[in-house]
């Protein structure tokens, strides 16, 4: 069984399901959301069938040598548990994690301290009309804490002492000071909707990325299978033509023996050898097609075990007609409208352009800061005295405004003319996306009713061819045909048997295709990823600081 995997605040779920019946339910005409809950109720009959099915049954086969024996879904969860392009894109919601806490790190009190020393020594006319020489020694040392919070108010306090030991004076002197000072944003910099765009931002960076693992996970899913059924019919070809090889060189060995006896020209021969010629240059076709297909099974698989990129296939599952109902393409439309990965980043690019130009307006704005600063300064002969020192009369204020505003402030201008055409860019892009989008589920719809047509015309077109062959054969054995056109009906019964295996592949994998365009491919095959509703929907983010 698979480990689930946490990416960011949302875990990646890869749940065992029963991929045979998964792939053939159809969009619910009542809407987008009782087809959600459908897919999550046979989800969840699923993952129990699978707990209560046997060990052997419920993962698939990895053994540590020899052929690799799986089925669809096993292939399935094999990739998503193996495949290393896929354990690189998991991190990616992680990363784009950490720079939501550099955001909110902006937030987080700090702290300082510093101590030091002094010592000076000088010449200094005295009274006396005398030189005198001057000595002092200083030592100093203080701690501060400042936190800045999203509503542009900046708190800090500070503590204060220095030591002085002077020949001016007889004893020593030590003074304390504490300090509480308060800076609020009156203009630019004001307001927790400005001072949040940048976590915001991040936050939606790291939804984007989860959009972005789904879409890779979904376009994963979507490769093995395709891949799966590649290799499928790669094996049927090569049992095609394999057949048809036995049949030119039976056919070759017939025309042989009645030439030696008389009944055929031997002209006919040249007929059999070139279509048995052709049967051997079909067979290393296919074979060259099954061993590409196995590379490229393995590789999105990737077995752990042995040296994997040697070990044979074995595939459990053989192409078959799926028992699927498709619903009004205006349906497909609509789901993939809210569940395409692409789709749903593409609406929070723009929600991230919208932040950014209320970021980018708000600095038009001049700085304008109101600050408020307290403090007491206590004196005594030592440390110790000048901390107890609570009616020491040592007060200070200080309070004012500052203000800055650059000439022209082109620099603001230009940034917010930027944020404005960037957030109008990404909205036409959104709109553009969508048309691309429902573009995308009306082909593939298309498409899928093509195939399935063309699975009953190629069986038909396949029984004749088969009816042609043994009439033009019975007709060669009476005297009343040649060799070439008995060839040429053996080529057509074979370009027959391959069209209607090609039939049935292209028409597994155009649903496949379809489902993936649609975004509903991993509900369908009862696999969890963040990112299976559109952004509002979304779970809510952290609070903010």
């Amino acid at each position: 069984m698979l480990r689930n995997a946490t990416f960011g605040a949302a875990p990646l779920l890869l749940a065992a399901a029963m991929l045979a019946g998964a792939g053939c339910g159809s969009i619910g005409l009542s809407g987008y959301e009782r087809y959600i809950d459908a897919l999550a109720a046979r989800r969840a009959e699923h993952v129990a069938a699978a707990i209560a099915s046997p060990a052997g049954a419920a993962a698939p086969a990895r053994p540590a040598a020899g052929p690799l024996a799986l089925d669809v879904r096993g292939a399935i969860l094999l990739a998503l548990e193996n495949n290393r392009a896929l354990a690189v894109q998991r991190l990616a919601p992680a990363i784009r994690e950490t720079y939501e806490d550099q955001e909110r790190a902006v937030f987080d009190p700090t702290v300082t301290a510093a101590a030091g020393g002094e010592r000076t020594k000088e010449k200094q006319q005295l009274r006396t009309g005398g030189l005198g020489s001057l000595r002092t020694h200083t030592l100093s040392a203080g701690a501060s804490i400042a936190k800045y919070s999203p509503s542009g108010t900046t708190v800090g306090a500070d503590l204060a002492t220095e030591a002085i030991d002077s020949s001016v004076y007889t004893d020593d002197l030590v003074a304390t000071r504490l300090g509480l000072t308060v800076t609020q944003a009156l203009l630019r910099g004001a307001g927790v909707q400005a001072n949040l765009v940048r976590l915001r931002q991040a936050e939606l960076d790291t939804l984007a990325s989860r959009y972005e693992l789904r879409g890779f996970a979904e376009s994963l899913v979507a490769a093995v299978e395709s891949t799966y059924w590649d290799y499928a019919l790669a094996e049927r070809q090569i049992e095609i033509y394999t057949d048809s090889l036995r049949l030119a060189e039976k056919q070759l060995a017939e025309n042989r023996e009645r030439i030696t006896i008389g009944k055929l020209a031997e002209t006919e021969q040249a007929a059999a050898e070139a279509e048995l010629a052709l049967r051997r240059e079909n067979l290393i076709n296919a074979r060259s097609a099954l061993a590409t297909s196995r590379l490229a099974l393995l590789r999105l698989l990737n077995a752990p075990q042995g040296d994997w990129w040697q070990r044979e296939l074995v595939l459990r599952d053989r192409p078959a007609v799926p028992q699927v109902r498709l619903d009004d393409v205006a349906n497909h439309a609509e789901v993939a409208l809210r569940m395409r990965p692409d789709l749903n980043e593409a609406r929070l690019q723009l929600r991230r352009d919208e932040l950014e130009v209320v970021l980018t307006k708000n600095g038009l704005l001049p700085k304008l800061d109101l600050f408020v600063s307290l403090g007491k300064t206590a004196y005594a002969e030592s440390l110790g005295g000048s901390l107890h020192d609570p009616d020491g009369r040592g007060y200070d204020v200080y309070a004012g405004l500052t203000c800055e505003y650059p000439l022209g402030n082109r620099d603001a201008r230009t940034r917010h003319r930027r944020a404005v055409l960037s957030r109008r860019q990404a909205a036409e892009a959104l709109g553009n996306l969508a048309q691309l989008v429902q573009l995308d589920v009306r082909l593939a719809y298309i498409e899928v009713s093509r195939a399935n047509e063309q699975i009953t015309a190629t069986a038909a077109t396949r029984k004749l061819q088969e009816v042609k062959h043994r009439v033009e054969t019975e007709k060669f054995r009476v005297g009343k045909s040649t060799s070439l056109l008995v060839a040429q009906a053996q080529r057509d019964l074979v370009a027959s048997q391959i069209a209607e295996v090609e039939a049935l592949v292209n028409y597994l994998k155009a649903l496949v295709e379809l489902h993936r365009l649609e975004g509903s491919l991993l509900e369908r095959r009862g696999i969890s990823v963040p990112g299976g509703s559109p952004p509002d929907e979304a779970p809510a983010t952290r609070p903010a600081p």
